[in-house]
């Protein structure tokens, strides 16, 4: 087992319910592996955290942008919470040092794999929720992927959009 104190550290979230954190880590390849011993795999965390993400990246470009068209928040929020963007927020936190995998999955690089990489931080963010609810895991996402609204509206998204945002902003 990894030591997770540093995880949380660098989450700057400390977990009450350690299993919580631990179940967000869980492949679904170790759960398999590690029958009785692994807890469930992060799939059912991973549904809730896609929920709240959603939610959360949506009411931010709702308060924080309110020039842009319901089409326009609607692209933006496709890329701040699609799987490559998830991945580059995990690789910034590390995610993938802290995942549990099975044998095979580890063997073939699965802690780089931007698709677990970007689920784990979906479970990571309901396993934030569960433990300390809504308003630490607004501060959580927003702190990790609001960070990504200003980065992708200025590369080369949209030109109208980049526009659009930096009036918003400069107001």
């Amino acid at each position: 087992m990894v030591d997770q104190n540093e995880l949380q550290k660098t989450l700057g979230v400390p977990f009450q319910r350690q299993e919580l954190l631990t179940q967000a880590l869980t492949h679904s390849s170790y759960a398999n592996e590690n029958p009785g011993i692994a807890p469930a795999s992060n799939e059912r965390l991973e549904f809730l955290g896609d929920a709240i993400l959603g939610l959360i990246v949506a009411e931010n470009l709702f308060r924080d942008f309110p020039a842009m068209s319901e089409g326009e928040m609607t692209r933006l929020r496709s890329i701040l919470v699609k799987q490559e963007t998830l991945a580059r927020v995990a690789e910034s936190i590390k995610l993938g040092d802290y995942l549990y995998l099975g044998k095979g999955e580890e063997a073939s690089g699965g802690k780089d794999k931007p698709a677990n990489l970007a689920r784990a931080l979906e479970a990571l963010i309901a396993a934030v929720y569960l433990d300390h609810g809504f308003a630490v895991t607004e501060q959580f996402v927003s702190g990790n992927i609001g960070c990504r609204i200003t980065e992708n509206s200025l590369s080369g998204y949209d030109y109208r959009l980049q526009i659009t945002a930096s009036r918003t902003t400069a107001s």
